[in-house]
This record gives structure tokens, C-alpha cells and sequence, in this order.
């Protein structure tokens, strides 16, 4: 989808130069203006969430010892650009989304296509809490307690064939409860929202179908009621409010590869010596701990796989990881 562009609208609705160079790095930009103008990382004037509903844990897995990431930067400073594009959007946006009822359709080359509901998904599996660090492209990250289930475990069900080479997810579509959706004049990104994963990436171990966050159900900012969290990638890839599981024999287009391929590619796995554009250097990063805004927090050094090196290196055997990025 290209950008929309209609003559003689106020300059206040004048696409946004995010469109035309680089929409992320427009995007950081102006997230870390916004921070270092607030008192913290945390958004003013957004609406204080009421608490989810609690999960019950089986096991727990900490991943690393750093510091959590508190609930409140959680909730309220992240990306969801179905809600809008400024970090506190999805959490002042998101209050009229119903994750409830929800279905997922699985279809492709597995033996179990159909249509499930988000209970039919959850019964079988009991539920873990697992500590994973967090690392946005835009070059700040997060420690995160999600609570969820090994996506490998889920796509087991569903039988796939030896054709299945890829699996793809899709975000719901509703332009009625998404206002990013329903604009007329431009589009930040094309709808509905595409992932994918190599389909060994998609049953490694640590590919989690998240459900929660700090024992709680999600919030509709974080991609409530599920949504995909692959540690070692970076956060754009873990996509949200997920509708649709297909397998598939052929890598399929994702979104941010199709509007920037020449930045963000299919693996997206988190590298510190891939510089994504001539401006955002991927080996620092800025650990959002609840202590103070983007511009004064010391950065960090960012860790190959996001620290995840040991586990997924295998998958990535003889692979130009600067050509597949």
C-alpha cells in the first residue's frame, strides 16, 4: 500500500516525515524528544489501568538477573501503531479494543486447518512465567515477565505438513476499535500487520505465545489477548493480537520488510554489528529501568541474539548474517 496523499489539507495533517524517510528512525527521534522532556519514561496523562485479571503460573524461567522492567513502562511506553504512533498512544487508545471474544484461524499446510477460540488454544497448556529481555530497533529495551506457553507446543497441534517451511501471523483488522486503521489521508503502515518465522524459529524452545505480563492478563496495549514474543529478535517481530497462523512452503512478506526492506529485513534478529541506516547504531542500547527518561539512562552494550547466543546460534549455521538481517 503506498502513502495517501490528499491536496490542500491544514499543516497540521501534512504526512508525517516519517513516511518519506525512514518511518523508525522518525519515530525514535521523536520518542527520545519526548522523553527527555518528561519527568521519566512514563507518558502524562494516560488513563491508569485498572488491574488484569491474574494467571495462574505453572513454572517460571529467568533468563537474566537485570532488572525488570517496572509494570507502569510497560504499559505505557511501547508500540502498537494501530493505536498511533507516539509511545503513550496505545495505552490512551486501546480502551474501546475487545480481546474478548476472540478466535484464531490456522490454515496452510497442516493437517488441523480451522478456526479455534482463544480458550479452545489456551486449555492444553499450562502457563510459565518467563523473564526475557526486550530490545527495540529504535535502540531501547526492557526486561519483561511475560506469562504464556511455547508457541511450538500450540503449532504442534495443528499438524504440520513436510511442506511447512514458514509460519505466518496476522494482527486483527478493525479500524473501528484501531484509529491508525481508519485514517483516510494516510497510512503510518499497511493493515492488516504481517509476521513470519522460519519454522524451526517458530518451535525453538524459547518462542513463546504470550498471554500475560507480570502474572496479569494482557492489556490491550500489549497486544492482548495473544501475541508472539521471540527474545532474540527485535520487538517488531513479536507480533500482536494475533488472527491468523498459516503455514506455508515459501517465506512470507512481512510488513516492515515490504515498507522498509532496505533496513528491515525477514530475520530481524538483533545484531550489534548491523547498523540498520547511517544513524542508529545497533550496539549500544538504552535499558528502560523506571529510573529516569531515554536521554538519562547510560546506554548499554548491546549482546548478539540479545544475549540469546548459546541457545539459537544453531539455527543461523552458515548464514551471512549481515546480507539476512
Amino acid at each position: 500500500m503506498g502513502v495517501r496523499r490528499t491536496p490542500g489539507i491544514r499543516s497540521s495533517e501534512i504526512t508525517p516525515p516519517s513516511l518519506y524517510y525512514g518511518r523508525r528512525e522518525f519515530l525514535q527521534t521523536a520518542a527520545l524528544s519526548a522523553a527527555a522532556a518528561a519527568s521519566g519514561v512514563f507518558a502524562s496523562g494516560v488513563p491508569v489501568r485498572a488491574a488484569g485479571a491474574k494467571l495462574s503460573v505453572a513454572k517460571r524461567m529467568v533468563t537474566t538477573t537485570e532488572q525488570q522492567t517496572p509494570f507502569k513502562a510497560i504499559t505505557t511506553f511501547n508500540n502498537y501503531y494501530e493505536f498511533g504512533a507516539d509511545k503513550a498512544d496505545p495505552a490512551k487508545h486501546s480502551g474501546n479494543f475487545k480481546p474478548k471474544p476472540w478466535s484464531v484461524t490456522v490454515e496452510g499446510e497442516c493437517g488441523k486447518p480451522g478456526t479455534y477460540t482463544f480458550e479452545d488454544i489456551l486449555k492444553p497448556h499450562p502457563l510459565e512465567e518467563r523473564v526475557y529481555r526486550h530490545r527495540c530497533v529504535e535502540g531501547w529495551s526492557m526486561v519483561i515477565p511475560w506469562v504464556g506457553f511455547p508457541l511450538g507446543d500450540l503449532l504442534k497441534r495443528f499438524q504440520p505438513t513436510g511442506n511447512a517451511k514458514f509460519v505466518e501471523f496476522t494482527t486483527v483488522k478493525r479500524p473501528e476499535e484501531m484509529p491508525e486503521q481508519n485514517r483516510w489521508f494516510y497510512s503510518v503502515l499497511p493493515w492488516p500487520y504481517v509476521e513470519g518465522l522460519r519454522i524451526d524459529e517458530a518451535m525453538h524452545p524459547l518462542t513463546l505465545m504470550a498471554v500475560g505480563l507480570y502474572g496479569e492478563e494482557l492489556p490491550n496495549q500489549n497486544g492482548a489477548p495473544l501475541r508472539l514474543v521471540v527474545p532474540w529478535k527485535y520487538g517488531f517481530k513479536s507480533i500482536k493480537s494475533i488472527v491468523k497462523i498459516r503455514f506455508t512452503d515459501k517465506q512470507p512478506g512481512t510488513t516492515w520488510s515490504r515498507s522498509e526492506p532496505q533496513y528491515y529485513g525477514f530475520y530481524s534478529n538483533v545484531n550489534p554489528n548491523r547498523t540498520r541506516s547511517s544513524f542508529r547504531d545497533q550496539s549500544t542500547e538504552t535499558r528502560l529501568d523506571g529510573s529516569g527518561g531515554l536521554l538519562d539512562t547510560p546506554a548499554i552494550r548491546t549482546q548478539m541474539y540479545n544475549g540469546y547466543a548459546d541457545q539459537v546460534v544453531s539455527l543461523y549455521a552458515g548464514m551471512d548474517l549481515r546480507a539476512l538481517y
